[in-house]
């Protein structure tokens, strides 16, 4: 039981974390470019998964051509084009209406699953995909009347950039540890995202302190730390269990953005956040029962072998 609380305790950790970077990423946004940011935050955080694979004798996979084709796509996809992604859509949006928007990633990555690879759909997916729709829906309208309805499309694209990630992890024929593979994501990520931010010229910028910090604790905090209280987290629970906990995510977005960054937070976005948080909730809840119904089937009766 104590195993299980401190997972529980390290995958809400994980998921609050996971919620502070829209807060950072909002303040990153009106001070740096986001190839720049996305390099600079790479480049940060790079240096401490090599001394974790050092502490912790992680070696470097044998992949073939196609692995490694696959890995680029998703350090592409997952890292640099969500960073840049949503650093860009903060600049149109609120962070309130990112953090419920990137509440719906998991619903987007099992959308994608089913569409891609063609897997069968349950029908609480169909419900928490039709929930977080309309959780989307809400605050984009509201949006529109505002004008910033442009960012929220970009923070949608983000989800859906970082869903691609999660279904070509799934294509990777060689079993990579998470820590190496996180390490991977960021070495190609800061050289994908350091010739991108070429082109806008950071030489020539001037960077504001806000931005700076908030790059370093994105690089450091939700980046390294987040990943070793969910993996932490992850050992101690089981997979259905750990996904109930990314319903935590868009809450923390959003009472942060609220508290940190004194954005309003009224019934249209209490209604979005509530809509996503049924979705994710549904759906792992499905998954967290249909589990144990799996466990059951396949644990041996044991009173009929004590006879």
């Amino acid at each position: 039981m104590r195993k299980q609380v401190e997972g529980y305790l390290y995958l809400s950790l994980a998921m609050v974390l996971v919620g502070s970077t829209v807060v950072a990423s909002k303040v990153i946004a009106s001070g740096l470019p986001p190839f720049t940011a996305t390099a600079l935050r790479f480049a940060i955080a790079l240096p401490f998964f090599l001394v974790l694979m050092r502490l912790t004798a992680s070696r470097w996979p044998k992949l073939a051509r196609r692995d490694w084709g696959l890995l680029f796509l998703q350090a592409a996809a997952g890292s640099v084009g969500y960073t840049t992604l949503l650093i860009s859509g903060l600049r149109c949006t609120s962070a309130a209406h990112a953090g419920v928007i990137i509440g719906t990633l998991p619903i987007v990555s099992a959308a994608i699953a089913i569409l891609v690879l063609g897997e069968r759909p349950r029908r609480s997916l169909l419900l928490g995909i039709g929930l977080a729709a309309a959780g989307v829906l809400a605050i984009t309208v509201r949006s529109g009347e505002g004008g910033d309805w442009f960012g929220n499309v970009l923070i949608l694209a983000a989800v859906v950039c970082e869903g691609l990630f999660i279904l070509l992890n799934k294509r990777l024929r060689t079993d990579i540890s998470p820590l190496v593979l996180s390490s991977i994501m960021t070495m190609i990520g800061l050289a994908t995202a350091a010739v991108a931010a070429c082109l806008e010229v950071p030489w020539a910028i001037t960077m504001t302190t806000g931005a700076v910090w908030a790059v370093i604790y994105y690089a450091l905090v939700p980046t390294v730390g987040g990943f070793l209280f969910w993996y932490a987290g992850a050992a101690r629970v089981s997979g259905a269990e750990a996904s109930l906990f990314t319903a935590l995510a868009p809450v923390s977005a959003l009472f942060l953005a609220a508290l940190l960054l004194s954005e309003p937070v009224g019934p249209v976005e209490m209604f979005g956040v509530g809509c996503v948080l049924a979705a994710v909730l549904a759906t792992g809840l499905s998954g967290f029962f249909q589990a144990r119904r799996r466990m059951r089937a396949t644990r041996p009766d044991m009173s009929s072998q004590t006879r």
